[in-house]
């Protein structure tokens, strides 16, 4: 007998079953205080080509559990189980999810067990091994549908073969310069059920296209390599017609991999940037902006990696040195700088609920050059003592969520972004983002950029490659004396964090700014 595809629609099957187990039967676990359930589907196809013969291609689904127990008797602990799964376990859902549940229950226990033997041997020097709690949050039942013109399911795998395979060979042959393209298109259906002993209850449904191209030129400069990317949580329509929303626009796939073809024979032909010593007048475009937003404000706001919990792979943060020592209600930036995490802007960043069922809001991390605030998950935000805001997401179900960005963006500001331009009699406009290297935490920065431009006399000049800029963070922010209009969000599809690495979508952004720093590039 043939057995059930695997479908999204196999949640709203198993919801009530799943709902059950994290209440009722969670409570038959000896000291088990509280358990969440998240299961999730995945449906996609994708297809890639290099310099016009496809490459690769593949339609198939993706299904996986991830469970979170706290239990204990004197002292409370966290414990953990993930697994993927297939159509074989299906017929024995709940039994899987039953199992699941023991085993991060009984890794509760142990984990609990461990913290409270250390507390009684090392006293006071163990002070930091307290008892996991939960911050309060309003406990939901909800349905989220995806949002979508053309069903991501709908598209013939075919198509995407012939869109890739033929995008690739146009840019190959676009001019002579062009010595390796490679174009990849990727459209999904996802849903994720949460289910917590409270009595949470969330169903959301996204949908996911992207488009990305890489493409590598030989110039006088040598080797240009560029590579970026299209995409929303949007259908098919993201890659066949683009998208011109208020924040978020790009044109169809094949205009966007051209452009980005131009743009590296361009560079490949172009003067290397030369390295400056003092600083400089630097305009930074709303695409440089998205990288730089990304490594200087949203990692170091993600509250487990100011606590510490991260930093052993991953780094600190120069906002929390400890809980006596932060940079929260202090100037870190100019007046004109306002920087916030909101999940309910649109693209990669957008959601309703995170993975532990609490509801998204905004999060503001720089008020008007002032310091204000962390993401956090529920546990992190008890530390402190604040209220929960909803950051707390996995790549995946099987894996344990980590504090992520949402949308993390500059604000906007009121200036015109060509007059911020005119305004400069010498300096740099530093265009769309490639390489960060940041320090460990996260207080000084060198991002190159995927063009510069010499401004003179308020005009753009002349095209240089391989450079960018490097600054100290809050020498950075607390020198920028103008900010555009033009707020633009983008996504960023490969931001990594975790062990396992975890690698997550994700929205950043932001409008024109105008600041000091130093240019890197040659010597």
């Amino acid at each position: 007998m043939p057995r059930q595809p695997i479908t999204v629609e196999i949640l709203d099957q198993i919801k009530p079953m799943i709902f059950d187990l994290a209440t009722r039967y969670r409570k038959t676990l000896r000291g088990c205080r509280y358990a969440d359930i998240r299961l999730e589907v995945d449906e996609g196809l994708f297809a890639t080509a290099e310099n016009g013969g496809s490459k690769h291609s593949s339609k198939d689904y993706g299904f996986a559990v991830g469970i979170r127990a706290l239990s204990g008797d004197s002292v409370v602990a966290p414990g953990y189980f993930g697994q993927s799964l297939g159509a074989a376990d299906l017929d024995r859902l709940e039994q899987v999810v039953k199992e699941g549940l023991g085993h991060a229950h009984h890794r509760a226990l142990a984990n609990a067990e461990k913290k409270a033997a250390i507390k009684g041997e090392f006293g006071p020097l163990a002070d930091a091994l307290t008892s996991t709690s939960l911050a309060p949050i309003e406990i939901h039942q909800d349905v989220v549908p995806a949002q979508y013109e053309i069903d991501p399911r709908s598209v013939p795998l075919d198509d995407l073969v012939s869109l890739t395979t033929d995008i690739s060979r146009r840019c190959f042959e676009l001019d002579s310069h062009v010595k390796y393209t490679f174009i990849l298109a990727h459209t999904l259906l996802s849903r994720e059920l949460f289910c917590s002993s409270e009595g949470a209850s969330i169903n959301q449904g996204f949908a996911l296209t992207q488009g990305t191209c890489f493409v590598v030129a030989q110039g006088t400069s040598g080797a240009q390599e560029l590579y970026d990317y299209v995409g929303h949580q949007r259908g098919w329509e993201v890659i066949s017609r683009g998208v011109q929303e208020e924040f978020i626009r790009f044109p169809d796939f094949g205009t966007f991999c051209a452009n980005l073809t131009n743009d590296a024979v361009s560079l490949c032909n172009a003067r290397p940037l030369k390295a400056t010593d003092n600083e400089v007048v630097v305009v930074t475009d709303p695409h440089y902006n998205t990288l730089k937003v990304h490594e200087i404000v949203g990692h170091p706001t993600e509250l487990d990696r100011a606590l510490k919990m991260e930093a052993s792979y991953a780094g600190r943060s120069w906002l929390l040195r400890n809980l006596q020592d932060t940079q929260l209600g202090k100037a870190i930036a100019s007046p004109l700088v306002s920087a916030f995490s909101d999940p309910s802007l649109p693209g990669y960043g957008h959601y309703k609920y995170d993975h532990e069922g609490t509801p998204a809001k905004r999060v503001t991390h720089i008020d008007h050059g002032v310091f204000t605030g962390f993401m956090n998950s529920r546990q992190t935000a008890a530390v402190l003592g604040v209220e929960p805001n909803g950051s707390y997401k996995a790549a995946d179900a099987s894996l344990v969520p980590l504090i992520r960005m949402s949308n993390t963006v500059f604000g906007p500001g009121d200036r015109d972004a060509q007059e911020i331009i005119r305004e400069v009699p010498h300096g740099y406009y530093v265009v769309g983002h490639r390489i960060p290297s940041i320090a460990e935490s996260r207080e000084n920065f060198r991002i190159s950029a995927m063009k510069v431009y010499e401004i003179t006399q308020g005009q753009i000049g002349e095209l240089f490659c391989n450079g960018g800029i490097m600054a100290d963070t809050k020498d950075y922010l607390m020198k920028v004396d103008a900010v555009g209009n033009d707020f633009r969000l983008y996504p960023i599809p490969n931001c990594g964090k975790g062990q396992p690495m975890q690698t997550k979508r994700l929205g950043n952004g932001g409008p024109t700014m105008r600041s000091r720093a130093r240019l890197t590039g040659v010597s």
